[in-house]
């Protein structure tokens, strides 16, 4: 695991564990989802690009796609959507898979054509995956600062 991993994934976890429930469950103005949701996006994302979910891994519900998948939104939620404590345990979990990664397997090339350009290794989704992570974690933390403005 890179020290960039521990470090993004370090602070995001800082948030999360020190956000109050009712802060993550506000959608202010001009943002389209809450708190809440961003968590489980980067829970969702980083299954996604590092172990091929949900095809390839049972590690997190194949239902969390649909809560939490590029396009979906709180306000589409029907059934009830994991606590933010819960999606926490994950993300710390999914951070020990991460890092248990060889590094062997960071050059070699990706057996799909990712849709962004110059995405063609599983080193360059791991890059992607970073900086997806930290850039959410900023929305998140714009997001607390206007909601508790």
């Amino acid at each position: 695991m890179s020290k960039q991993f521990q470090l993004t994934r370090g602070m995001l976890l800082n948030f999360v564990n020190g956000l109050n429930e009712e802060v993550a469950e506000i959608q202010p103005a001009g943002f389209n989802n809450n708190i809440h949701w961003h968590i489980g996006h980067l829970l969702v994302t980083a299954e996604s690009f590092m172990f091929a979910y949900p095809k390839q891994s049972a590690n997190i519900p194949v239902e969390y796609a649909a809560l939490f998948g590029m396009g979906s939104k709180p306000a589409d939620w029907e059934v009830e959507v994991p606590s933010i404590q819960e999606l926490a345990g994950l993300l710390k979990e999914q951070a020990s898979r991460i890092a248990e990664i060889p590094a062997h397997c960071f050059p070699h090339p990706l057996p799909f054509k990712f849709p962004v350009e110059g995405i063609d290794t599983f080193g360059d989704l791991y890059n992607l995956m970073l900086h997806h992570e930290a850039e959410h974690l900023g929305q998140m933390k714009a997001m607390k600062r206007v909601i508790q403005a």
